[in-house]
């Protein structure tokens, strides 16, 4: 009696399997060496160099708005400080200062020492309160036109500055013009009361009788 041996066939290997897994592993490798090449694009010498050149342009726009408001701020400044200077110099100008006030008590008491051995009576009206009288009209003026000049600087200074310099606030304007005007008026009484235009001193005659 011959034996049987039994054999079990062996199911063959498919090939659509294996391509199919090999395809699969191509398609991972494809996906890690994207991801791999996207690290470097984004940490790679390039990106390092794309970011220096954006600090520096930042830093560059930062210098020059650091420059640009550094011009304009000293000139902005000076206009607002010669404005408000002619302001009070005007008002000086008007109402007297005490250096006005020192030479007038200098004079009076020059022509007091001048009249001390006798003299006529215009020459002691003349001496004694009419020099005095005219020195603070004198030093009135001056700070009248002191602020007549100043107050014309603060409003073209803006003329002789640079093309792109920001416009004068209007305050600064107003003030500007405020102290002309009051430079303007003081020079103008302070003439007239240094010639005895506006008032006169007392006559000899009148004082005698």
């Amino acid at each position: 009696m011959n034996p049987t041996t039994s054999k079990t066939p062996t199911a063959p290997t498919a090939e659509g399997d294996h391509e199919e897994k090999a395809a699969d592993r191509l398609d991972e490798g494809a996906i890690e060496a994207e991801g791999e090449r996207a690290v470097s694009d984004a940490s790679g010498p390039d990106a390092a160099r794309n970011s220096d050149l954006d600090d520096n342009l930042d830093d560059d726009i930062e210098d020059d708005l650091e420059d640009d408001d550094s011009d304009r701020a000293p000139s902005g400044l000076a206009a607002a400080a010669a404005a408000v200077v002619a302001a009070g110099l005007g008002v000086v100008g008007l109402t007297g200062a005490w250096t006005g006030r020192v030479v007038a008590e200098r004079e009076t008491l020059l022509g007091q020492m001048k009249t001390a051995s006798g003299g006529s009576v215009a020459r002691q009206i003349s001496e004694i309160y009419g020099d005095a009288w005219h020195s603070t009209a004198l030093v009135n003026g001056l700070f009248a036109l002191l602020a007549l000049l100043v107050g014309v600087f603060a409003l073209v200074r803006p003329a002789f500055g640079a093309p792109a310099e920001e416009p004068q606030p209007g305050w600064v304007r107003a003030v500007a013009t405020a102290g002309i005007a009051l430079g303007v008026l003081g020079v103008l009484i302070s003439v007239g009361m240094y010639f005895d235009l506006i008032v006169a001193l007392p006559a000899a005659s009148a004082a005698a009788g």
